[in-house]
């Protein structure tokens, strides 16, 4: 039914029932412009294009005149504190360590939700992606230390193996809608396993010595989870301080504490909280009861803060935890999270790149051909042999032509790229070649990728 305003000119009598049931021309108008805002909101590409803007003025900015304030404020302390207690760490720290693991947090759901009910829930349907993504894994790095086998630089070989799945999919979704959904699935769960990988190789290779002690600390934590989802709370608030305990306990180990955010999310349940009536019933039997209750009228908060409160918990429970809290989240991370992290690290300053050194050079050309190239051989060679051999075939409405398009567009690497090689080098020098490397290999495989789609789409129509 369209909600639309009074007819200009005509002033009808208000009354109580007529207040609540009209509401006004400027209320229509900005229910709309919200309305239109959610909606672009989630436009897939749109979030991409945000990343990009973030990139590009992260690069503009760090090579003006007011390079200086770019470092500056990353730089800048923040400290937290209660009492004697001071945790002080510049706005970076705060950003990569702990920001970031809501954006981990959502790619554990990501995880969780496509082992439950994906493209991951069945092994038949698994195997093909999860080829792929390990020959996208091994090909890149092998590519990379064919140019970077030297001590210092053979860190690196991590950082072309990740696929950044806002940019990937924000471009699959800049070609319409021709192309075929499976096409899509394959890309999404494809890159749903890079971040497996990706995660396994921050925990194994990346985390420092490792001290024990933190394990306790952080295993509170999921004790504490646990406690909390066996009671039937279902409120994403009373898992925060469980979260912190998790978070702080990983960093006192030694391993990255953005794994807590992937823990975290593979605990999400799948499953709404049991609840004795079904929230359908629930909502409908409520509204039924509020029908006709003097106290609606009345406005007495006595006699409905129950039902109202029954009505949001039914509410709140329609969909499960791992479904709620990741399209809650969603939106932020899409574009606030990823967007400052862009901000925040790819301001590379050309200046302070030497690719007249050869270490520095080397770096950023295998992280490039890596990306641009490793990425879809991988994925194309070890997704081929699989079906020549017969242990797998294609999913339907796929061809050939669209496991070319997945391979190119899974060597757009950005976000996970440049936050490996932050963990793989200390020094500046090789740090801003790497990240020149994924920027210049990220926009060249996504240039590739769209005019190969859209030769891929033509194809299609004939």
């Amino acid at each position: 039914m369209r909600l639309v305003g009074p007819p200009r000119g005509v002033y009808a009598p208000v009354t109580l029932s007529t207040a609540n049931r009209n509401p006004s021309r400027t209320q229509y108008l900005a229910e709309r412009a919200f309305a239109t805002v959610e909606r672009f909101l989630h436009i897939e590409a749109v979030s991409g294009v945000a990343l990009l803007v973030a990139a590009t003025l992260a690069l503009i900015w760090a090579n003006s005149s007011f390079a200086h304030s770019y470092h500056d404020l990353w730089h800048m302390p923040i400290t937290i504190g209660i009492g004697e207690f001071t945790f002080s760490r510049s706005l970076h720290f705060w950003i990569n360590d702990a920001l970031m693991t809501i954006f981990f947090l959502v790619v554990g759901m990501e995880i969780r939700r496509e082992i439950h009910e994906g493209a991951l829930s069945k092994l038949d349907q698994a195997v093909l992606p999860i080829a792929a993504a390990i020959g996208g894994v091994v090909v890149p790095a092998l590519i990379y230390l064919a140019f970077n086998g030297e001590e210092t630089r053979i860190r690196g070989w991590a950082v072309p193996t990740a696929t950044d799945i806002a940019f990937a999919v924000g471009v699959l979704a800049l070609l319409g809608r021709s192309i075929p959904s499976n096409v899509r699935v394959f890309l999404l769960a494809l890159a749903i396993i890079d971040d497996v990988i990706a995660v396994l190789i921050i925990a194994f290779f990346y985390s420092g010595g490792l001290d024990l002690s933190g394990f306790a600390i952080a295993g509170a934590g999921i004790i504490m989870v646990i406690a909390l989802q066996r009671m039937g709370v279902g409120s994403a608030y009373a898992y925060v301080v469980p979260g912190a305990v998790v978070w702080m306990g990983l960093l006192v180990t030694g391993a990255h504490p953005t794994l807590a955010g992937v823990v975290l999310g593979l605990m999400t349940p799948v499953f709404s909280t049991p609840m004795r009536e079904h929230p359908v019933e629930v909502v409908s039997r409520i509204a039924e009861e509020l029908r006709d209750k003097e106290a609606v009228s009345a406005k007495d908060m006595n006699r409905l803060s129950r039902p109202l409160r029954q009505l949001r918990l039914a509410n709140r429970e329609m969909l499960p935890p791992v479904v709620r809290v990741q399209t809650t989240l969603h939106p932020w991370v899409a574009y606030g999270i990823m967007p400052i992290f862009a901000l925040a690290n790819a301001g590379v300053s050309l200046d302070g790149v030497d690719l007249g050194a050869g270490s520095a050079q080397l770096v950023m050309t295998g992280v490039a051909i890596a990306l641009v190239a490793g990425k879809p051989l991988g994925i194309v060679v070890v997704t081929w042999l699989m079906v020549r051999l017969g242990w797998c075939r294609l999913p339907p409405g796929v061809t050939w032509g669209g496991i070319v398009l997945i391979g190119l567009l899974a060597g757009i690497g950005f976000t996970m790229s440049i936050f490996i090689a932050m963990l793989a080098f200390e020094n500046e020098a090789l740090l801003s070649a790497a990240k020149l490397g994924v920027l210049l290999g990220s926009l060249t495989a996504a240039l590739i990728g769209l005019a190969w789609g859209l030769v891929y789409v033509r194809r299609l129509r004939r």
